[in-house]
C-alpha cells in the first residue's frame, strides 16, 4: 500500500486548534501563515497501485503572530471533479491551491476554506496558471508554464501583479509533455521536454525520446531547442542569466521513470549552463534529494544559497512500521552554499520524517531568515512545525510548534507574510 501508510497516510478529519504549545521561541518577526498543500486520498479502491500525487488536496496551515502560534488548520480543497493538491501560493493578495496539467486553481480564504474555482491565469484556450507558477520578485509578475493532456503545445502565461493575464505564448510540442516545472530568469523562460509524457491519459517514459531543453525570451518569441541524453527533471532550485549563458540549478534523475511503478532512481542536484552552442552539465551534489527551495527574493537572479530535502532512492517500498522512513523523504534537510561548493545537513530524529522546507526572510541578507517545515513526531503521533535558523542551520531548532494532529508528507507550500 505504497504512499498510504506511515508518514504518507491520509488523515480523515479537519482540525482547528488555537494557541498552540511551543518548545523554544517563535521569532517575533515571523508574522504570517505557513501553508502547505498535498494529496490526502480517502476511499482508494486499489491501495496497492495507488500513486503518490493522486487524491483530493488538503492544505495544512499555521498562523504565527508576535511570537505566538495563533492557530493550526487543515482543510480539504473542496472543488468538484479535480484535485488542486500540488502547491499553494499567494498572488494579488489572494491565496490559491494549485493543480497540475492546466486545471484551474481553487481560491482559499484566510482560514483555508475553499472560496471556489478561480480563473487565475486563464486563457482563451482553457489553460490556467501551472502547478509551479513563479513570481518575479522585482516585477511582481506571476509566470506559468502550463500543459494540458491532449494538447500538442504548452503555454507560457504572464499574470501581472493585479492578477490579470497580460501575455501568453504557445510553444508547439510533438505530444503532451509532463512539464511539471520550468525555470525563469530575468530575461528567459527555460523549459524541458523529457521522455516522460502522455500517451492518451497515461503518463509514460518513451525510451527513444531525448531530453530537449528550450530557451525562450520572456517577452515571447522563438524557442531555441537543444538535446541532451535522456534524463528525468524533477524540480528547479533557481535560474539566472550570466552574459550569453543561462544557468539553471535543478534536480535530475536518470530514467526510465514510470509514475505508476517507479524504479529505484537517484535524484541529485545539477547545474546546467546553457549557451547558444552547448549545454554543460555539472553535478552540484550527488546525495539523493528533491524539493529544492531558495530565498524567493533571489529568484530569477544570481544567488548563493539553496535548500533541499534529503531523499532515498525513488520507488523503494515504504519501510515496515517502526523503521526509519526511506521512501521519497528521509529525516534531513540540506543547505547548499553554491559559491563555496559546500553543504550543511540538519538531521532530525531517526524516526522523524521531513519534507520540503520553505525560506522565510527577515532581513536583506540572502540567508537572513528561517526555514519552516512540518516534521512528524513519532512519539506524539502528530506533526510539529519546526523553525530553523538559516544562519545556524545545523543547530537546534529555534522553535517547534506542536500541532494537535498528524500532517502527512505532502508536496509544496509557501510562507505568506503579513503585508
Amino acid at each position: 500500500m505504497r504512499y498510504l501508510e506511515g508518514p504518507f497516510a491520509p488523515v480523515t478529519e479537519e482540525v482547528t486548534a488555537y494557541d498552540l504549545p511551543v518548545t523554544g521561541r517563535i521569532p517575533a518577526e515571523l508574522n504570517g501563515r505557513y501553508l502547505r498543500n498535498g494529496p490526502n486520498p480517502l476511499g482508494v479502491e486499489d491501495p496497492v497501485v495507488h500513486i503518490w500525487g493522486m487524491g483530493q488536496g488538503m492544505v495544512h496551515g499555521v498562523r504565527l503572530r508576535d511570537g505566538r502560534a495563533e492557530w493550526y488548520r487543515n482543510r480539504f480543497v473542496r472543488v468538484p471533479g479535480f484535485a488542486p493538491m500540488v502547491h499553494v501560493i499567494e498572488h494579488a493578495r489572494r491565496t490559491f491551491a494549485m493543480a497540475e496539467g492546466g486545471l484551474p486553481p481553487a481560491e482559499l480564504d484566510e482560514e483555508l476554506n475553499t472560496v471556489g474555482v478561480c480563473d487565475l491565469g486563464a486563457t482563451a484556450e482553457g489553460f490556467t496558471a501551472g502547478a509551479h507558477s513563479k513570481h518575479d520578485p522585482l516585477t511582481g509578475e506571476l509566470h506559468s508554464l502550463s500543459y494540458m493532456v491532449g494538447r500538442d503545445f504548452v503555454q507560457h502565461i504572464v499574470t501581472d501583479a493585479g492578477g490579470s493575464v497580460v501575455r501568453t505564448t504557445a510553444v508547439p510540442m510533438t505530444r503532451t509533455p509532463f512539464m511539471h516545472d520550468f525555470a525563469l530568469t530575468e530575461n528567459h523562460v527555460v523549459l524541458w521536454d523529457t521522455p516522460l509524457g502522455f500517451d492518451g491519459f497515461d503518463c509514460r517514459w518513451s525510451p527513444g525520446h531525448p531530453t530537449r531543453v528550450g530557451v525562450m525570451p520572456r517577452a515571447g518569441g522563438e524557442v531555441r531547442w537543444s538535446e541532451i541524453d535522456p534524463v528525468h527533471v524533477s524540480h528547479t532550485l533557481n535560474a539566472y542569466d550570466d552574459g550569453d549563458s543561462v544557468v539553471v540549478d535543478l534536480v535530475t534523475a536518470g530514467g526510465p521513470f514510470d509514475p505508476a511503478a517507479p524504479g529505484a532512481i537517484r535524484p541529485a542536484l545539477d547545474r546546467w549552463t546553457i549557451t547558444p552552442d552547448e549545454i554543460r552539465q555539472r553535478r552540484i551534489d550527488d546525495r539523493p534529494q528533491d524539493f529544492p527551495r531558495v530565498n524567493e527574493a533571489r529568484a530569477t537572479r544570481p544567488y548563493r544559497y539553496g535548500y533541499s530535502a534529503a531523499t532515498a532512492l525513488y520507488g523503494i517500498p515504504f519501510a515496515p512500521e517502526g523503521a526509519p522512513p526511506d521512501d521519497a523523504f528521509t529525516n534531513a534537510l540540506v543547505k547548499h552554499d553554491l559559491d563555496r561548493g559546500t553543504a550543511e545537513v540538519h538531521r532530525f530524529g531517526s524516526d522523524e520524517a521531513v519534507g520540503e522546507a520553505v525560506f522565510a526572510a527577515t532581513g536583506q541578507g540572502e540567508d537572513e531568515g528561517y526555514l519552516l517545515t512540518y516534521v512528524h513526531d513519532p512519539v506524539r503521533g502528530a506533526g510539529d512545525l519546526v523553525i530553523l535558523s538559516a544562519q545556524d542551520f545545523t543547530g537546534e531548532p529555534v522553535a517547534r510548534v506542536h500541532l494537535p494532529a498528524r500532517v502527512p508528507l505532502g508536496l509544496h507550500g509557501n510562507w505568506l507574510p503579513d503585508r
